[in-house]
């Protein structure tokens, strides 16, 4: 099977890397489309792989198709590459609100798959939300989230506008989390911590939390028990934060990502049948 990742961005290059390093594809049939010539040679001397900037030399050449660029360049790439695809192609398309039918339009082709990875996929440990159009196979969609899995854990949706759920809540997530983070080490540091000593305490509290959380099948809420006493320590933050309704602010903030995601797909839709 030929691989053919379209951008040599951070996320296109994370896939490169991440399956050759799981050995799912070799470096001969693993072709990296770069936007210049200059580009392809300089990825060429530091990574494994075919680099390319020329796409008549490699889309028709490929079983399955990444593209991997960023939405606004969605419109350029798909000139630059329609009448070179064939039907029995497989598209896996991460570009964020760009849909399915967009890709399906401008390409001409019917086997679409559209995931929505996040940040931590950099590290083998991201999860991606994906869903497919019909014309897909089973036994290409398994093949697909094998590809997927080497970043991470993937969940699969039967509705392509759960992507855009999926955007606010995992693909902003990190930066919520980052968030959060901040805050806590701020105050930490305020307490009289130095950086390093408040980022160590703070970091490996999320790690912590998250693997314990992780082993056991316990919801959040009776994890707090177990964390918060009455009269303690624990109970006077929580009930700061319910106070200034913080819990409110979270949901009410990825809402407003949710409808953003919906808005930015309906915009790119329209600019790139434009």
């Amino acid at each position: 099977m030929k691989i053919l990742i379209l951008g040599s961005g951070n996320m296109g290059m994370t896939y490169a890397q991440s399956f050759l390093r799981t050995h799912i594809v070799t470096p001969e049939n693993l072709m990296i489309l770069c936007r210049t010539a200059e580009h392809a040679e300089a990825l060429r001397t530091t990574y494994e792989g075919c680099f390319f900037s020329d796409a008549s030399a490699c889309v028709s050449a490929a079983d399955l198709a990444i593209l991997a660029v960023k939405p606004q360049d969605a419109p350029q790439l798909f000139a630059q590459i329609k009448g070179l695809t064939s039907s029995d192609q497989v598209w896996l398309s991460i570009m964020a609100g760009v849909r399915m039918a967009t890709v399906m339009d401008a390409l001409g082709v019917r086997k679409v798959v559209r995931a929505m990875p996040n940040l931590p996929a950099q590290i083998g440990a991201g999860v991606t939300a994906f869903t497919a159009t019909e014309e897909v196979t089973r036994i290409e969609l398994v093949m697909v989230q094998n590809l997927l899995n080497t970043t991470g854990k993937t969940l699969y949706v039967e509705r392509e506008d759960l992507l855009d759920a999926a955007t606010a809540v995992s693909g902003s997530g990190p930066a919520y989390v980052y968030f959060f983070m901040s805050a806590m080490i701020a105050a930490a540091q305020r307490m009289g911590f130095s950086p390093s000593e408040a980022e160590l305490l703070v970091s490996q509290t999320f790690t912590g939390a998250v693997d314990l959380y992780n082993k056991a099948d316990l919801s959040c809420e009776q994890w707090i028990d177990k964390v918060a006493s009455k009269g303690g320590t624990t109970e006077a933050a929580l009930r700061v934060f319910e106070q200034s309704q913080l819990y409110q602010s979270i949901t009410a903030g990825m809402a407003a990502a949710w409808k953003r995601a919906e808005e930015l797909g309906q915009t790119r839709r329209s600019s790139t049948k434009a």
